[in-house]
């Protein structure tokens, strides 16, 4: 078995023992990479946990974290500094008090070399002395996908894809992807005619996964899938830390205040953009992150949290197509069929410049909640598919809202109330059906003089000409209200 105290013995690694001394008899099962917060859920006995502390934002951050890790018996915590100074003393703190043995990893080391070195050691010690194919593999465990998967097709003398659980084609050696549908989330793996589809393991609710064009694996078809598991790991590291540029941006459209431009400037995004908002009521803003990360990853995109919703500023260029929210659609439904979806509703906005940013983020609420209110699980509106008037409304405070509806409809309000009558509904059907008294009348079962005596009625008590189209405009706007 290798104990924690070999990675401090293997020259390439450099690393440095922070705390912990008397724990580094501790054995090692396997390594794992993570930048959340809180990894409880995906973390497991035996495990060195590697990480850039992209989590540790100010001290009392480290003590959730290394609680997590004690708690499921990792090994040890080996981290990279998170700026020039180092690992913070917070962490170094918690991970005595914890008992969790705390690597330093340098700052010029590769994640991905780190990996590399524990995997073959690890190998090692069990006798397992690894192959050429296996080496070679290993050895571009810090490339990028394509070149992974270009790799891992040359060694396994096959054609490889990675596929995400909402159907989009990753990566690959061709384009003819088997699709997504075939694999069985049931099973361990899954053969479907000459391909086998195996999980991508990580902290990920949405899943990607391994299809190998072979009814037959080995040994080494998994290393791949643990490698493309670390990629994952590091593109997702990657993107959120590109994110943190345009966390004052988010800032800006929350208050409803600040200068938004400069903001806008600094992270890097350009005009038209769209704002894109996910909403997933029991998973949290975080599960609703790793939505819109998937459903925008052929975008350019900066990704925010504000309150328990996740939203996106999306550059609408000439690549945005046209039926998004319908692309967006489909891939959160092979998503339902993949995992244990609860309810997530997306609304996604028009393009808008700087100038009409907070009002391109109302327009993605409203859509948002029009999504919510339609009652399926899964929903996707776009802002532009909702009449204006609606938009116009829903961007009102409630209290302007209130007001404008007693204002305008308050004597009708209270004469119906009075006398029992409907002469509200009648106006609304009156003005829905283009002010046609004819249409109107059919619409509500009555002749059309006693409609024509209605509004006639209707227009006395609310002191307006309802047959004037400035008031009709009014009047529809605070029945919407």
């Amino acid at each position: 078995m290798t104990p924690v105290k070999t990675l401090l013995e293997i020259p390439e690694l450099r690393m440095r023992l922070r705390t912990g001394s008397a724990l580094l008899g501790r054995e090692i099962s396997r390594i794992y990479v993570t930048e959340l917060p809180d990894p409880s859920r995906y973390v497991s006995a035996g495990e060195v946990v590697l990480t850039g502390l992209l989590w540790w934002r100010e001290p009392g951050d480290a003590d959730p974290f290394v609680a997590a890790l004690a708690r499921a018996g990792v090994a040890a915590l080996a981290a990279s500094g998170a700026d020039s100074e180092g690992i913070p003393d917070d962490v170094v703190r918690a991970c005595a008090q914890h008992r969790i043995p705390l690597l330093e990893v340098p700052a010029d080391l590769s994640f991905a070399v780190v990996t590399e070195r524990v995997v073959l050691a690890l190998a090692a010690d069990r006798g397992r002395e690894p192959s050429g194919a296996r080496k070679r593999l290993l050895s571009t465990a810090d490339a990028p996908l394509p070149v992974l998967l270009r790799q891992g097709a040359q060694e396994l003398g096959t054609g490889c894809w990675v596929l995400s659980g909402t159907g989009r084609v990753v990566g690959g050696t061709s384009p003819e992807a088997p699709p997504v549908e075939w694999f069985n989330p049931g099973r361990e793996r899954t053969v479907h005619d000459e391909y086998t589809l195996l999980p991508i393991g990580g902290r990920f609710r949405v899943p990607w996964i391994l299809a190998v064009r072979s009814p037959e694996t080995d040994d080494l078809t998994d290393e791949l899938a643990g490698l493309i598991s670390l990629a994952r790991a590091r593109a997702d590291q990657v993107r959120r830390m590109a994110d943190r540029a345009a966390e004052p941006l988010f800032a800006a459209l929350a208050a409803g205040s600040g200068d938004l431009t400069a903001a806008f400037t600094s992270s890097g995004r350009t005009d038209p953009a769209r704002v894109v908002v996910a909403r997933a009521p029991e998973d949290g803003a975080e599960f609703a992150t790793e939505l819109l990360a998937e459903l925008l990853a052929e975008a350019s995109a900066s990704i925010g949290v504000l309150g328990e919703d996740a939203y996106a500023i999306a550059e609408a260029d000439e690549h945005w197509p046209p039926e998004w929210a319908s692309i967006a659609r489909d891939r959160l439904s092979t998503v339902e069929h993949l995992v244990d979806l609860s309810r997530v509703f997306v609304g996604v906005s028009g393009p808008a410049t700087v100038d009409g940013l907070r009002g391109a983020t109302q327009e993605a609420l409203h859509a948002v909640e029009v999504a919510a209110r339609r009652g399926d699980r899964v929903g996707v509106v776009a802002g532009e598919d909702i009449a204006v008037h609606h938009l116009l409304v829903a961007g009102a405070p409630d209290e302007l809202r209130r007001s404008v509806r007693e204002r305008v409809l308050g004597t009708l309000l209270a004469y119906d109330a009075a006398q029992g009558t409907d002469l509200v509904r009648t106006v609304r059907v009156f003005l829905e059906c283009s002010s046609s008294p004819t249409a109107a009348a059919k619409a509500l079962h009555v002749h059309v003089n006693t409609l024509r005596y209605r509004i006639t009625r209707a227009s006395e008590l609310l002191g307006l000409d309802l047959n004037d189209f400035p008031t009709q405009v009014d009047v529809y706007l605070a029945l919407q209200a």
